[in-house]
């Protein structure tokens, strides 16, 4: 099979995905990795840490905003905001490289491992609607996949924070919220990544 999805900007060639991203400088994107046979390393709380160590880290080298964030035993979303320094494929790249290296020397690998899926899921948020679409799906996405019943019980979130800053009220996500009910919004990062 081989043709152009007008909807996603990919072009397929058989089973070879060639993606085509798209940069807008200092724009906000949400970003999904998942990992390789979704095998749930991050069940792990030190492998949790160890990705949000090597983040930080990234985040010196190409510098970015990070919006929100959540990381679940076999993907993470990532909502960042980019600097004119780097793009969020430097981010990603660099992200999957140092963190795959890092485990590595962990758990004591000395060959190659492939530990990711190899390509990541990107979206450039368009506007405050499309930003609050993607805050709610990253802040439920630990609750959908019946990890906890609360986004809140749920530690590597940036729920938390968004909340104290105002922007859930109390007992959102306890249900599944009216900005996710519209499953259209969001369908083409919840078929990739969920």
């Amino acid at each position: 099979m081989w043709g152009e999805s007008a909807a996603t900007g990919r072009t397929y060639y058989g089973a070879i995905m060639n993606v085509q991203r798209y940069y807008v400088p200092n724009a906000m994107v949400f970003l999904t990795q998942v990992v390789d046979r979704r095998e749930p390393i991050f069940q792990e709380e030190r492998y949790v840490l160890l990705l949000r160590t090597v983040l930080r880290n990234v985040k010196e080298l190409h510098p970015f905003v990070m919006v929100a964030c959540v990381f679940l035993p076999d993907h993470f979303h990532l909502l960042i905001r980019t600097t004119a320094s780097s793009t969020f494929s430097d981010v990603m790249h660099s992200l999957k490289y140092n963190f795959t290296r890092e485990y590595k020397q962990m758990i004591g690998v000395a060959g190659s491992m492939h530990f990711w899926q190899k390509s990541f899921w990107d979206h450039v948020i368009r506007d405050e609607q499309d930003l609050q679409n993607h805050l709610g799906y990253i802040h439920y996405n630990p609750v959908h996949h019946k990890l906890v019943t609360r986004p809140e019980a749920w530690l590597h979130s940036s729920y938390c924070e968004w909340q104290k800053r105002g922007a859930y009220p109390l007992h959102w996500g306890w249900s599944l919220p009216d900005v996710l009910k519209d499953t259209e919004k969001l369908s083409s990062a919840h078929q990739f990544g969920e």
